[in-house]
């Protein structure tokens, strides 16, 4: 049954969501009341090349396949009987998804749900403002993926977004598209930046409510290894990294300093981890122009995210 799972297991008092990314592949396992109780990241890069070929990979596959393996035995351990496992960006581009979702479902036992950019953006804002205070919007929240970023618009949790939108620029893509040299030319560099803006500007036009953000939130992984890389730690522990303060002037900074160095020389960086180096600057150019190009001088990290929306429906289908 799709986005549910029985484990065999007596203990249900844990539910587990299961994100399937375009460069990551990550697990959440929560207990009833919203505690955490496992938070996995692995990098397994799923939609590798899917820009230029329109598939999922064979490697590509069999290394997300070999992760999901790994957390089915996560979600046995905590005795997890309901579990929601999402795919996004890559496979919504990839013709040959349903081979991904047939292995993806004989390891975990549930089939991934394919979400669109409308109901990933709902659930990363769910996931975002949770924590924050209910005065403090209205909200932007910038969900930067490897293949796509969700920005979304709304006052608070209770009454929800107000705006969503999905753009087919992310960390992976505009690498694999741009930034093809190690390091990457100013040449390439200006030729990201530039594409990301004409997404922006067709955002905007299509979602003009966007601009109603008073306050920006953003999350993922080029947030966090940009949270992690500002302090100099490595990245591991999760409450530096949750509701930090970035400047723009930081970010362009950073995305200056990492594009100048080869990949192999970003992994010498600290917070920069293996399997976001040679990605890391295509993620920090979208933070950048979309920080430009709403005027915000600063901008909040989040921990919490799409994983955490998605437990959250979880626990509500409990009650």
């Amino acid at each position: 049954m799709s986005g549910a799972t029985e484990s065999g297991a007596t203990s249900g008092d844990a539910v587990a969501a299961i994100d399937c990314g375009t460069n990551s592949t990550r697990l959440l396992v929560a207990r009833a009341d919203g505690t955490s109780l496992e938070r996995i990241n692995r990098i397994t890069r799923l939609g590798e090349n899917v820009d230029e070929t329109g598939r999922l990979g064979r490697e590509a596959i069999a290394r997300t396949i070999a992760v999901l393996e790994d957390y089915r035995g996560v979600l046995d351990a905590h005795g997890v009987l309901k579990c929601r496992m999402t795919a996004t960006s890559a496979a919504r581009d990839a013709s040959n998804r349903d081979e991904f979702f047939d292995a993806a479902e004989a390891a975990v036992g549930v089939r991934p749900e394919l979400l669109d950019g409308m109901a990933e953006g709902q659930l990363s804002f769910r996931g975002a403002l949770s924590g924050l205070p209910e005065s403090g919007g209205p909200w932007l929240v910038v969900d930067i993926g490897g293949g796509s970023t969700e920005l979304i618009v709304g006052i608070d949790l209770a009454a929800g977004p107000t705006g969503v939108i999905s753009m087919d620029v992310g960390c992976v893509r505009v690498a694999e598209r741009f930034l093809t040299s190690d390091p990457p030319t100013s040449t390439q560099i200006d030729e990201a930046r530039l594409m990301v803006r004409f997404e922006l500007t067709k955002a905007l036009d299509q979602v003009p409510q966007l601009e109603a953000g008073k306050k920006m939130v953003g999350v993922a992984g080029t947030v966090a290894c940009l949270a992690a890389v500002d302090q100099e730690i490595d990245g591991s522990e999760r409450s530096l990294l949750h509701h930090y303060r970035i400047t723009r002037r930081r970010v362009n900074e950073m995305c200056a300093r990492l594009g100048a160095l080869p990949a192999r020389e970003r992994l010498l960086v600290p917070g920069v981890e293996e399997g976001r180096a040679d990605v890391i600057v295509g993620g920090a150019i979208v933070l950048a122009e979309v920080m430009a190009r709403f005027g915000f001088e600063d901008f909040l990290t989040s921990e919490s995210d799409i994983l955490d929306g998605l437990a959250a429906s979880l626990l509500e289908r409990a009650t």
